[in-house]
C-alpha cells in the first residue's frame, strides 16, 4: 500500500478520534451499537483518491464491480457479531462497510466491515449516498466525506 494512502488513512482516523473525544465531552461512550475503533478502524481502497474519483466512486455502477459476495460478508458478520457481543440474530444486522464503497472504503478488508444494526443500517445508506453526492459535486473533499462517515459510525452507529 503506498505510503500516501497509509498517511491519509492515519490522518482521517486521528481527526475522527479527536472529534469523537471532544464531542462526547467525556460523558460516557458511544451508543452500544456504534462501531468500535479497536474492532473496526476502517480501511481505504488504494484505487480511490481525490484524483481518481471520476473513474471510481463517481462513475455510475462502479461500486457493483468491487462489492464482495454475500457469502463472504455473511460469514464475516457471524464472526464479528461474536466479537462485538451484539444481541439478536444475524438478520437484525447488515454487514456494512465502515468507510462505504461510495466513499472509497476497502471492499474486502475485515477492518472496514462491521455488523450495523437494522434499521439504522438502511438509514445510513442514504447518508452515505448524500456524502458521495457532495464529494462528486466538489462540495467536500473525499477525505472530508470519509471523516464525516467515520465520525457518524463511531458515535451514532
Amino acid at each position: 500500500m503506498p505510503t500516501t494512502v497509509l498517511v491519509a488513512l492515519a490522518a482521517v482516523v486521528a481527526v475522527v478520534l479527536v472529534v469523537h473525544v471532544t464531542r462526547r465531552g467525556g460523558q460516557g461512550g458511544p451508543v452500544f451499537y456504534a462501531a468500535r475503533p479497536a474492532l473496526t478502524p476502517g480501511a481505504l481502497n488504494p484505487d480511490v483518491t481525490q484524483a481518481t474519483i471520476g473513474e471510481t466512486i463517481c462513475a455510475h455502477g462502479w461500486t457493483r464491480t468491487i462489492r464482495p459476495s454475500s457469502s463472504f460478508t455473511s460469514a464475516l458478520k457471524l464472526e464479528q457479531l461474536r466479537q462485538y457481543g451484539f444481541s439478536g440474530g444475524s438478520t437484525d444486522y447488515q454487514e456494512d462497510h465502515f468507510i462505504s464503497l461510495e466513499l472509497g472504503g476497502a471492499p474486502r478488508d475485515p477492518k472496514n466491515l462491521w455488523p450495523e444494526r437494522r434499521p439504522r443500517a438502511d438509514h445510513v445508506d442514504t447518508i452515505e449516498n448524500d456524502l458521495n453526492d457532495k464529494v462528486c459535486s466538489g462540495e467536500i473533499t473525499l477525505a472530508e466525506g470519509q471523516r464525516r462517515e467515520a465520525d457518524m459510525k463511531w458515535t451514532e452507529g
